[in-house]
């Protein structure tokens, strides 16, 4: 059986979901391949610690304690904490920062208590009032498909900035976790192929083995024993959000990125401003 979690929408639009797991029982679990950063809270034998994690690029097999409870932020994509360039935790970096007291942790110079499941949105705020959480629309607006009125080579390198991935590696995973909801939910292998959008089963089978750490066999397989990490809620998957090429990319650079609810920071990146 998969790992499950308690999860509930947040009031911020910077967060994709805040989930809640405990976990009873030590093992080893796979650990999809992810296109967000991500905030985790780890009670563990009466300690705490707040993780700051990065985006992966390929499944990997973790192991976790038994009697833990976890607390999880997942935010959008192209949302991160400039303190912790996104390229510098990605592919299971993790960073743990220090602890100032049994309730609270350093950042920024500023002790900081711990966030729970349900004053996670207060937290947010508080990280996003302070500066330690930023949004670039940029990211955005290529996942919609949207043109934009900058070159693509400051697109590209604003996308890898605020993601740590390039669009066709966050493509990539997003379509292999679409792929595996779709096979969870009862569709067969070729019905996956065709809606998922790969060329054929073969193409499948390679990108899951590398992004799920699973065939598309295995993952349908009742009896496996070895449980793959949370899929979360998120079952959508637009086609539209295929990468452009250079030439498509050229031809329908159009249209500028912005937005009155967004506000320029210091080093040139949209912040979102505090909801009152």
């Amino acid at each position: 059986m998969d790992l499950t979690c308690d999860e509930r929408p947040s009031d911020s639009p910077l967060v994709e979901t805040i989930w809640h797991s405990q976990n009873d029982r030590a093992g080893s679990f796979i650990s999809m391949a992810e296109t967000q950063c991500s905030l985790v809270v780890t009670k563990y034998k009466g300690k705490m610690v707040i993780t700051a994690r990065g985006p992966a690029t390929r499944a990997e097999r973790v192991y976790n304690p038994a009697e833990a409870d976890f607390v999880g932020i997942q935010f959008k994509a192209g949302v991160f904490m400039p303190n912790f360039p996104t390229r510098t935790i990605m592919d299971r970096h993790d960073l743990e920062l220090p602890e100032a007291a049994s309730n609270s942790f350093w950042l920024n110079g500023s002790a900081w208590q711990f966030p729970t499941y349900e004053n996670v949105d207060t937290f947010v705020d508080q990280l996003v009032c302070e500066g330690l959480l930023v949004y670039d629309p940029v990211v955005g607006e290529v996942l919609k498909g949207q043109p934009v009125e900058i070159s693509l080579r400051t697109v590209q390198r604003r996308f890898q900035q605020a993601t740590g991935l390039t669009h066709n590696t966050l493509y990539q995973i997003q379509r292999a976790r679409y792929a595996v909801s779709l096979l969870k939910q009862g569709l067969s292998i070729l019905d996956t192929v065709h809606q998922a959008g790969y060329f054929d089963q073969p193409h499948l089978t390679r990108s899951l083995k590398h992004f799920i750490g699973l065939t598309p066999a295995q993952i349908i397989d009742q009896d496996r024993s070895e449980p793959l990490s949370f899929l979360y809620k998120t079952t959508s998957f637009d086609p539209v959000t295929m990468p452009q090429s250079e030439d498509e990319y050229e031809k329908n650079n159009r249209v500028r990125v912005s937005d009155a609810g967004w506000q320029h920071g210091s080093t040139g990146k949209m912040v979102l401003p505090v909801s009152k």
